[in-house]
């Protein structure tokens, strides 16, 4: 038991919920945000169970307007001090941009950016007077490249990247460690709830977690797991952007429209 508590949106499935269960093996105690609040009800249980840690539960739609504040409020209003804080939660949509309901890019905005941002800068403050912490914000391995099919959702996390990397900058003269999580393709529901059918190559998210973790202890800036990850992400950054986009339309197009 180290007595350290991490904060984890996006907890109810998928990398946030291996996090979970990882930060729980290594003695921390978890803050588990999600929407679907029976999933987050019986994790609590288990790592109660399991780990012995101690564990709460907020259920919050984070695509809402002051859904951000209300996370941090009710963490203050528990006393609770949080140490670590993992931004995971996201959701994209794939289809042509004029085609998808406007909702769904604004609610794509509102949780991988809004949220993550507001959350960011609320809880940052108390590390700053603390003078310790460490954020993890999960990118992807597509904030590289133009997204075809998938722009908003590319988009985002191309905003995520940057941002990362630039607090990274600011941030460390406080002790505060910022790293962006850039996995590839992943064995999660991203693929089912975005509208497209699962990719080959998938990564395993337990695996996916495990590197973050190693990654944020270690003070990392960037994370890319997997070593067919790491080549693609080497070759966005020698391929013209123009054919980049080509090849993520045709990626993109052919898992969609054969799903």
């Amino acid at each position: 038991m180290n007595n350290k508590t991490v904060l984890i949106t996006g907890a109810s499935s998928g990398i946030g919920y291996e996090l979970a269960k990882v930060f729980a093996e290594k003695g921390y105690n978890i803050v588990l945000v999600a929407r679907r609040e029976n999933i987050l009800n019986e994790m609590a249980e288990k790592i109660l169970k399991c780990y012995g840690v101690k564990t709460k539960v907020i259920q919050k739609d984070l695509t809402k307007i002051n859904a951000a504040k209300e996370v941090f409020n009710e963490v203050k209003k528990s006393n609770i001090n949080i140490d670590i804080l993992v931004n995971n939660a996201g959701i994209g949509s794939c289809g042509f941009f004029h085609e998808i309901e406007l909702k769904k890019h604004i609610d794509t905005i509102n949780i991988n950016i809004t949220a993550l941002t507001e959350l960011t800068r609320l809880f940052v403050k108390d590390m700053i007077e603390r003078k310790q912490g460490k954020i993890l914000n999960v990118a992807s391995t597509g904030a590289y490249q133009p997204g075809p099919i998938i722009a908003v959702y590319y988009a985002t996390k191309a905003y995520v990247l940057s941002f990362s990397e630039a607090i990274c900058n600011e941030l460390k003269h406080y002790n505060i460690t910022v790293t962006a999580l850039c996995p590839g393709t992943t064995s999660t529901e991203f693929s089912k709830n975005a509208g497209k059918c699962d990719l080959k190559n998938a990564m395993n998210p337990r695996k996916v977690a495990e590197i973050a973790y190693d990654g944020l202890m270690k003070g990392k800036k960037v994370v890319v797991p997997g070593i067919l990850n790491k080549f693609l992400v080497f070759l966005s950054k020698i391929t013209p952007r123009s054919i980049l986009a080509n090849i993520v339309k045709k990626i993109q197009s052919n898992a969609i429209f054969k799903s």
